[in-house]
């Protein structure tokens, strides 16, 4: 598993059902011309992420670190405050997501 920098940036993940939720929302709820950020807003350092993939899969992989790209930003996180005020906000944990995506993959590969 390769991690660039040394894993302390942090990023946000979405599944993708509550992401389809999320554009469902807007597109249906939301004035038209209106801009919204949709996402997961809870952040998770990369080498936190590459961890819990290594525990959900058995994997014995090493975590390699490479040079993080100077232009990389340090954290990304949306703000889906007027998602929320449409009554949309993500569901689904990292953990859970993880686990349904690894699922799926075992089953269909």
């Amino acid at each position: 598993i390769t991690v660039y920098g040394d894993g302390n940036q942090t990023r946000s993940f979405c599944y993708v059902s509550d992401m389809v939720e999320g554009i469902e929302t807007v597109m249906f709820k939301a004035k038209a011309g209106d801009v919204f950020n949709l996402g997961n807003p809870e952040e998770f350092k990369i080498i936190e992420f590459a961890r819990l993939v290594k525990e959900l899969t058995g994997s014995e992989s090493n975590i390699a670190f490479m040079n993080l790209p100077e232009d990389d930003l340090k954290k990304r996180r949306p703000d889906i405050t007027k998602a929320k005020k449409l009554g949309w906000e993500p569901k689904t944990d990292i953990k859970t997501g993880l686990e349904k995506t690894i699922e799926w993959f075992r089953k269909n590969l």
